[in-house]
């Protein structure tokens, strides 16, 4: 492992030092690398897309394994992925996405993970992205093939996004939308992947969708939340947001899981006008205003 990482005591989860985080910590000295290393030292997520997605899910499996951990992982690979956004992509049609489905469950085989599952793709259908009612039953579909096909493998965990507390307003219709995507068959669904809702705001939003589903749990994104949201809109790269709690699953509310570090801190929203790194590439500016907040 890099320098000065180690698989904290108490952790469930695998600190991985392949991360950004941990890659970028041995660029940099002093008091920024401080505070890089309050990232670097907690497990995140690895978010998988495309064509190399079962070879990573094997690749950190099998460390975490070694470890003694739970890895941590985003299937990110729907189709029409973030209406065509910042982070736009995913498996071109729907027999492409569960061919890759089935290469991810494959990956994963009898290793411990938890997956959250697709962020933005349930919530999208609900607000003004565009996606019509065809789509939308296509994407439903999709989504619950992906819960069927990873909860075959025996030591899996798996999280159906659900957005977060400043976009669909009416848990019933989320929670329509969840169970149409598989929700009852997962182990429950994500909130406030990579947003800054408070916890307590998450808590209190993924409770009132969890009442709708009759006590489905939860886990809560965490990782940029330290000062909650600047702004319901500001969701790009906002200043002066700071790391919420460590990943844990002593979150002790009912009903959570576990708080995650689904976003991995530091990586970029995307270029939101002001100069930043594209979506998903880690910017170390950034992280170190994250950790010093």
């Amino acid at each position: 492992m890099a320098p000065g990482l180690a698989q904290p005591v108490g952790q469930v989860f695998y600190v991985n030092d392949q991360a950004s985080a941990a890659r970028q910590l041995t660029q940099l000295k002093g008091t920024e690398a401080a505070a890089l290393a309050r990232i670097a030292d907690q497990p995140a997520a690895l978010w998988l897309a495309g064509a190399d997605a079962r070879a990573k899910v094997q690749d950190l499996t099998a460390r975490a394994t070694a470890a003694g951990r739970t890895a941590l992982l985003v299937a990110y690979d729907i189709p029409h992925r973030d209406c065509g956004q910042y982070s736009a992509g995913g498996a071109a049609d729907g027999p492409a996405y569960r061919a890759w489905v089935d290469q991810v469950a494959a990956g994963l085989a009898d290793r411990a993970a938890w997956v959250v599952l697709e962020p933005d793709a349930v919530a999208h259908t609900l607000d003004s992205c565009g996606v019509s009612p065809a789509d939308a039953t296509e994407r439903y579909g999709l989504l619950a093939y992906a819960v069927e096909e990873l909860k075959k493998q025996p030591k899996v965990r798996v999280y159906v996004d659900a957005g977060n507390a400043g976009w669909v307003k009416d848990p019933g219709q989320l929670a329509e939308a969840l169970r149409r995507s598989g929700v009852e068959q997962a182990d429950g669904f994500a909130v406030n992947v990579s947003n800054f809702y408070t916890t307590e705001q998450s808590s209190d939003f993924g409770a009132r969708i969890s009442a709708a589903l009759g006590g489905k749990h939860f886990v809560i994104d965490t990782s940029r939340n330290g000062n909650g949201p600047l702004g319901d809109k500001d969701w790009c790269n906002p200043v002066g947001r700071a790391l919420g709690e460590p990943p844990t699953t002593a979150t002790g509310r009912p009903g959570v899981d576990a708080y995650l570090w689904v976003k991995n801190p530091g990586e970029s929203d995307g270029d939101c006008g002001r100069g930043e790194s594209p979506a998903g590439q880690f910017w170390p500016a950034y992280a170190v205003g994250l950790a010093g907040g």
